[in-house]
């Protein structure tokens, strides 16, 4: 999902490189018009996502978006985190990091986590728990793992 603005197009042809589909909305704005949208992408096999902490944050706090996304469409859900050893860190509510030449890069996936159609809300709040736990792990795991990138004790698939 990416804004309306320059700078949400300017991702959107970005990401569109790597495989996924840009939908125009966000959480405070078009929100279930972006949401359709994302999940008519899923059914036309396109990936797609999204930050989970939406465009206001509270930072690295799961919103409840991608869990109703895939109830929805019954695509599970994970969670990546990307750890930058040096960077330059904007001033923003998200702390947009800009990678420095050279840097190392720590990229880590979590599990899938499905949300089943027939969920209740009740279950939703425990799948959006469970999408916050699998974040927290990945985010934990790259940033205490960053500076083992290319060195031999950090062995492939750790």
């Amino acid at each position: 999902m990416s804004s309306n603005s320059y700078d949400g197009e300017y991702m959107g042809r970005i990401i569109h490189k790597f495989g996924f589909v840009a939908v125009k909305g966000s959480s405070s704005r078009n929100a279930v018009r972006a949401l359709l949208g994302l999940r008519r992408a899923l059914q036309q096999g396109w990936s797609v996502a999204f930050s989970l902490d939406g465009p206001r944050g509270p930072r690295h706090k799961v919103k409840p978006g991608p869990v109703a996304l895939s109830r929805s469409s019954s695509v599970p859900m994970s969670t990546f985190h990307i750890a930058v050893e040096r960077a330059w860190v904007l001033n923003t509510w998200d702390r947009l990091i800009i990678p420095k030449p050279f840097s190392r890069v720590l990229l880590r996936f979590g599990k899938l986590v499905p949300a089943p159609a027939n969920a209740t809300d009740e279950d939703l709040e425990r799948y959006q728990q469970g999408l916050q736990d699998s974040l927290d792990r990945v985010r934990e795991f790259a940033e205490a793992n960053i500076q083992k990138v290319g060195t031999p004790e950090f062995p492939y698939g750790a």
